[in-house]
């Protein structure tokens, strides 16, 4: 593709585009985004392309998933480079909509899924998962497209927008994609810049704990011991202070579940003042 991608801001806008496109035969995948994007971010493109024609990129800095308005403030918004990444990723597509054209005055609707909500980053966030859904739920129906690609880094999202787009029978397809991660196995996040050098170099101790412990529960080892020591090797690394670290069904993200059962373990630490996610599968 060229040097751009093209933008587009309004609902009218996209819709137009992708009707174009629909008419043509052509099938289109959607990569929903807040911005500062990173490899992790471009391999959803990638993907979007292997399994469609067009891939369409979001980027909106989503006010209703922050229950810190500093937090929101302070979000980098970095679009001419992320417009340039998406363009040498060959997307096809840049919607970045006013924020009125997502919330219009008066508007007065939430989208709350519970279950899969509960806990975890759902139990930390008051909210946070509300704005996922409801914001989602207008990119979903706004754009028409026929997937969306989600990464498995934040997998309780993904269990979150599989869970609403199913119960509220949106047509389209949801794409979970494998995390990220950097050779050290840190998962990529746009968290990542906030760290000091020191910082990074102690991060890939979350990864490298939780991986021992789902190792350890995997091989017959008791649960709550091996999260026990997980936790103990996190903080012993330089983490000063663990927000959870469980394991749960990947289904239905239950903290009940039997060793036969597919499951996870999840985590959220804080290196400083930023907070970092991350999960594994066990065996």
């Amino acid at each position: 593709m060229s040097a751009s991608v093209p933008i587009v801001r309004t609902v009218a806008d996209l819709r137009a585009q992708v009707g174009e496109w629909h008419a043509a035969g052509q099938t289109v995948g959607l990569i929903p985004t807040m911005g500062a994007l990173h490899a992790g971010h471009l391999s959803l493109v990638a993907a979007a392309l292997s399994h469609y024609d067009r891939a369409i990129a979001t980027l909106f800095v989503n006010p209703k998933q922050f229950n810190d308005p500093a937090d929101y403030a302070n979000y980098p918004r970095t679009e001419e480079s992320d417009a340039a990444k998406l363009a040498e990723a060959d997307a096809h597509l840049l919607y970045c909509p006013y924020p009125a054209e997502m919330y219009p005055d008066g508007f007065s609707t939430n989208v709350t899924v519970s279950g899969v909500s509960a806990g975890l980053c759902g139990g930390a966030r008051a909210g946070h998962f509300d704005g996922v859904a409801t914001v989602c739920s207008k990119l979903f129906l706004q754009s028409g497209a026929d997937g969306a690609f989600f990464g498995e880094k934040d997998y309780q999202q993904l269990k979150v927008v599989q869970r609403f787009a199913a119960d509220l029978d949106i047509p389209i397809t949801i794409h979970p994609c494998a995390t990220v991660r950097d050779p050290d196995g840190l998962a990529l996040s746009s968290r990542n810049q906030h760290l000091s050098p020191e910082q990074r170099a102690i991060a890939p101790a979350l990864y490298r704990a939780m991986t021992a412990a789902a190792a350890d529960i995997a091989g017959g080892r008791d649960r709550d011991q091996a999260l026990e020591a997980a936790k103990t090797a996190i903080l012993a690394a330089g983490y000063n202070r663990i927000d959870y670290l469980e394991a749960r069904r990947e289904t239905d993200l239950n903290i009940e579940f039997s060793s036969g059962e597919p499951a996870r373990i999840f985590a959220a630490a804080f290196l400083g003042e930023t907070r970092l996610i991350d999960n594994t599968p066990i065996g």
